[in-house]
C-alpha cells in the first residue's frame, strides 16, 4: 500500500501475500515490509524516477521492517543483493536508512510446553536482527558482489544502506513468551527532515521484538501495524493518525485451517493465528474506534481469497471510514486528497 501526503499516493503492493507498505512525502518514499514479489512492485508504484533506466531504488529514503518472519523480510534478499544495479535515477546522495528488531537475545517458547524441543537452527546464533541477518546476506552473496566488484566497478551495497538494529536498551529484553511491555512512550526511530518516524511494540507473541510503525509529516499521519493481535501499545502510537494501515485475519480461517492440519500441529497454528493476529471483529471495533483513527485500511488480508464484503464486516464499531486495501491501492493523505 502506498500512502502519500500533499495529494501524493499511498500504495500497497502484494498486499494479502507479500506485505509491504510504501509511504511518501514529497518526493521521499519509505517502505514497510518487503515481502514476496515487493521488490518488482517499487516499480509497478511509480518508484522508479523519470530518467532513462530508473531503477527500483531511485526515491527510496528508508526501510522499515516490523518483524523478522519471513512473509514481512523475503524481498530484503533481493533489494539488498540488486543495489549496485539499481541505482539509475536516484539524485539522493545519503544511503537509505534501514531499520528493523535486533537479536532478541532468547529463542520462543516451546508450544505445546510437553513437546520435546526442536533442534534448534544455527546455533551459535539463533536469533539474529536485521543487522545480523544483514551479514549473513553479504556472506551469501560473496561469489556476486566479488565478480560485480571487479569485472564492473560495482560498489559494495553496505555503501546503498545503513543498517540498524532499533535498540531496546532500557525498554524490554524480550523473553521466551514475547509479550511486550506497557510502553509510556514511542520509540524515537528517525527525524528525516520534515518526516518523524517513531516506532512501539506490538504483541505478535512469541515472535518479538515486533513493531508497528508512524510517520508524522506537515501534511497528515500514517501508523502500519505489522503483525500483531490488539494491542493497547498501538493503540496508543496511533491516537488521532489520519490513516491506520492494520493487519486482519477471518478467525474461521484459522478453525477451518486447523481443521484440516496434523494433529500435532494443529493447536499450535491456531492459537498463533488468534492470538497474535486482530480478527474482523476485533481491528475496527477495539483497535481503530479507540485509536480515534480517522481512516482505517486494512492490509495483510487472511485468508487474501476471502470476499470484500466479510472483510466490510470489520465496520462493525468503528465510526470512520474503512478501507479494505488492495494490491496497488493509492491513498492520498492531507489537504489535497485524491
Amino acid at each position: 500500500m502506498l500512502l502519500g501526503t500533499a495529494g501524493g499516493p499511498t500504495v500497497l503492493t502484494d498486499d494479502r501475500y507479500g506485505v509491504s507498505t510504501a509511504v511518501v512525502y514529497e518526493d521521499k518514499v519509505y517502505i514497510v515490509d518487503l515481502g514476496h514479489g515487493s521488490h518488482m512492485r517499487l516499480l509497478s508504484a511509480g518508484f522508479g524516477g523519470d530518467e532513462f533506466g530508473a531503477t527500483s531504488m531511485a526515491k527510496i529514503r528508508g526501510i522499515f521492517f516490523t518483524h523478522l518472519h519471513s512473509d514481512h523480510v523475503v524481498e530484503w534478499p533481493a533489494v539488498y543483493a540488486t543495489a549496485s544495479m539499481n541505482t539509475v535515477g536516484r539524485t539522493i546522495p545519503e544511503p537509505i536508512q534501514v531499520f528493523g528488531p535486533g537479536d532478541r537475545g532468547s529463542l520462543a517458547r516451546v508450544f505445546p510446553p510437553n513437546r520435546p524441543a526442536p533442534p534448534v537452527y544455527n546455533p551459535a546464533d539463533p536469533t539474529p536482527g536485521i543487522a545480523g541477518m544483514t551479514g549473513y546476506l553479504r556472506q551469501a552473496f560473496a561469489t556476486d558482489f566479488n565478480d560485480r566488484a571487479r569485472d564492473s566497478n560495482f560498489t559494495s551495497p553496505d555503501e546503498m544502506f545503513n543498517v540498524h538494529d532499533i535498540d531496546l536498551s532500557g525498554i524490554w529484553a524480550p523473553d521466551p513468551e514475547g509479550i511486550p511491555p506497557r510502553l509510556t512512550a514511542p520509540i524515537q526511530v528517525w527525524q528525516d527532515g520534515d518526516v518523524r518516524i517513531t516506532a512501539t511494540l506490538v504483541d505478535h507473541r512469541p515472535t518479538a521484538p515486533a513493531f508497528g510503525y508512524r510517520f508524522d509529516t506537515p501534511d497528515g499521519s500514517v501508523v502500519v501495524s505489522g503483525d500483531t493481535g490488539v494491542s493497547q501499545n498501538l493503540i496508543d502510537l496511533a491516537r488521532g493518525c489520519d490513516y491506520l494501515v492494520h493487519e486482519v485475519i477471518d478467525p474461521q480461517f484459522a478453525e477451518d485451517l486447523a481443521a484440516v492440519l496434523p494433529p500435532a500441529v494443529a493447536p499450535a497454528v491456531k492459537e498463533h493465528l488468534l492470538i497474535s493476529h486482530t480478527t474482523i471483529e476485533q481491528v475496527g471495533r477495539d483497535v481503530a474506534e479507540p485509536a480515534g483513527a480517522k481512516n482505517l485500511v486494512l492490509s495483510h488480508l487472511v485468508p487474501g481469497n476471502a470476499p470484500v464484503s466479510r472483510w466490510r464486516a470489520a465496520q462493525k464499531g468503528y465510526s470512520g471510514k474503512l478501507i479494505v486495501g488492495a494490491d496497488l491501492m493509492q491513498l492520498g493523505v492531507g489537504s489535497k486528497q485524491k
